[in-house]
């Protein structure tokens, strides 16, 4: 399993779910679990590196903006159904957060928490356990303060504000 690989099946359960997050999560977990159990298992770290990617204080920021607030384990469900949104919405993102501002919104959809579950859940049925995902000790990029968040994500603010 690579990157291209990886990505491929994300794209295929979004492509398949019609935008509905549970149908998502159902295609995901399918597509995992009839994995070898080297290329499940290979998934899931792929899943925890995207994951790791998209930790930074940027893109924590723009949830912030989006959500009227953001708790570590909130921005935890943000990334993971942004990561559900396949590879280009994830790289414009990580690129531009607030770019984010041109995204239809639904609050259910970008705050899910059960993707990075489906994960797990694939994974388990065929290794029958997850790798151990060890995560950076903070964020990535410049951290940021509330009253700076209007001026970094002003298209976000003006949206979500």
């Amino acid at each position: 399993m690579d990157e291209t690989g990886f990505w491929k099946i994300v794209q295929a359960a979004n492509d398949t779910s019609s935008g509905d997050m549970d149908r998502k999560c159902d295609a995901l977990r399918q597509q995992i679990s009839s994995l070898s159990k080297a290329d499940a298992i290979e998934f899931a770290q792929l899943f925890d590196a995207m994951m790791d990617k998209a930790y930074s204080f940027p893109l924590w920021g723009a949830a912030y903006v989006i959500n009227g607030g953001c708790s570590d384990d909130t921005f935890g469900d943000f990334c993971s159904s942004l990561i559900s949104r396949g590879r280009q919405a994830f790289e414009r993102a990580l690129t531009d957060p607030d770019a984010l501002a041109d995204e239809d919104f639904s609050e259910s959809d970008w705050f899910y928490e059960g993707y990075q579950y489906a994960v797990t859940d694939g994974v388990e049925a065929v290794a029958g356990h997850r790798p151990q995902r060890s995560m950076p000790d903070q964020p990535a990029g410049a951290e940021w303060q509330e009253d700076d968040l209007d001026t970094l994500f002003p298209k976000l603010s003006a949206k979500f504000g």
